[in-house]
């Protein structure tokens, strides 16, 4: 079985406590803009680089209409945006751009407190909402903020609308520790993992004991390869939480691709012990039983993996290898007979099936040619050479015995 690390959004992707709306990802992130640098982005960034900002700090926020807004309403919300900063001073205050043709970014800084700033921004989303009967989504990101430049804050911004944008529409989201987990995870669904790994540190500067960061952390290291990185992430949000399942899940995991198998199926068996119907503990801890040849204590584990997930092959073609051990050919063969089933291209299916048929002495041409198969998938296995030779040997055997019964 070929490891893999779980994803990160089994953890993110939970309801929140503090809404009764189950959580649901976005279909686009706007942080996608910071690496795309489309010219809406660039534009803005351009103005707010050159922009004259007396006091040194500023509010900048990014706000969506509802996806049912009609083209009509999108243009009435320009004018609303237009208006707004009109009744701003002499324009001054402020700048905004539109991002796409329902989004608008801006940002402001004639305000004495944020209090102040947060009724200023609210009071434009009233008039927005109001005017145009539409739901809307914002994020919104601070200057000055740690040592972020004044692009990082704007990046900060999308990074919050991002954020916003799992609870829905109607949602204010401010930039935080969850929003670099949530970016953190979109750069690791398009595999730039260097620059999700950097996402997922600033996150746990803003939120030092958040478990979803440091485990989204210790996975990117992982699938980087940089696995002792990864196991000391692991192990520091055990600390926090020592049940955390997911968690011990990624920290088992970790020890078995190190190679220390007594530690994997230790935390794996804890894991178990909070609950006994996670497929990829069920399937990992009977793996790992099962190459240290504790069969009978591994079938359970693999029997369970296969309920919680009957379209996995793996938990099945596992057990027909214990029944073989086992010299339990019938159950061999049921096992991965179903395992084929879901899986025609496994070669350790095909030849684990082909042996039980051949242990029976049953269908030997049919097991002959699934032996083949499984060769020519895997033409490096030296267990699947050894049992195609088995298979052809017993069906020479068996076409001699039916020849000196014919001639007898």
């Amino acid at each position: 079985m070929t490891p893999r690390f779980a994803s990160r959004e089994f953890h993110f992707l939970k309801p929140d406590s503090k809404t009764s709306s189950p959580i649901q990802a976005p279909d686009f992130y706007f942080s996608d803009l910071v690496h795309r640098k489309t010219a809406a982005f660039t534009a803005f960034e351009q103005r707010l680089l050159s922009a004259d900002i007396p006091r040194k700090k500023f509010v900048c926020a990014v706000i969506q209409l509802a996806e049912t807004a009609s083209e009509d309403t999108r243009e009435k919300a320009r004018g609303v945006f237009e208006s707004w900063f009109s009744s701003m001073s002499d324009n001054q205050r402020g700048i905004w751009e539109t991002l796409d043709n329902r989004a608008f970014v801006l940002v402001f800084w004639d305000y004495d407190t944020r209090k102040k700033a947060m009724s200023l921004l609210e009071s434009l989303k009233t008039k927005i909402t109001r005017a145009l009967e539409t739901d809307l989504l914002a994020g919104v990101a601070w200057f000055p903020f740690q040592n972020c430049t004044r692009s990082e804050v704007f990046a900060n911004a999308l990074k919050a609308i991002d954020h916003a944008a799992f609870f829905g529409f109607g949602h204010t989201q401010h930039f935080d520790g969850i929003s670099l987990n949530i970016s953190g995870d979109r750069l690791y669904q398009l595999e730039q993992y260097g620059i999700a790994i950097q996402e997922y540190e600033k996150g746990l500067v803003l939120a030092p004991r958040d478990i979803n960061l440091m485990n989204s952390l210790g996975v990117c290291y992982g699938v980087t390869g940089d696995l002792e990185k990864a196991r000391a992430s692991f192990e520091t949000a055990l600390e926090i939480n020592p049940k955390e399942i997911m968690v011990l899940y990624n920290l088992g995991l970790t020890c078995q691709v190190l190679e220390d198998a007594d530690k994997a199926i230790f935390f794996l068996r804890k894991a178990h012990g909070i609950d006994g119907r996670i497929f990829e503990v069920e399937l990992l801890l009977g793996h790992l039983l099962f190459q240290i040849q504790k069969f009978e204590a591994a079938l359970p584990h693999l029997e369970t993996a296969s309920q919680v997930n009957p379209r996995s092959s793996m938990a099945l073609r596992i057990m027909g290898e214990i029944y073989l051990k086992q010299q339990a050919p019938d159950q061999a063969e049921t096992a991965f007979n179903t395992a084929v089933k879901l899986n025609p291209l496994d070669p350790a299916a095909l030849s684990g099936y082909a042996l039980a048929m051949t242990m029976k002495k049953r269908n030997l041409k049919i097991a002959l040619t699934f032996a083949e198969k499984s060769v020519a998938l895997a033409p490096e296995n030296k267990v699947f050479q050894d049992r195609l030779v088995r298979v052809q040997q017993t069906l020479d055997e068996n076409d001699v015995d039916d020849h000196s019964q014919k001639l007898a």
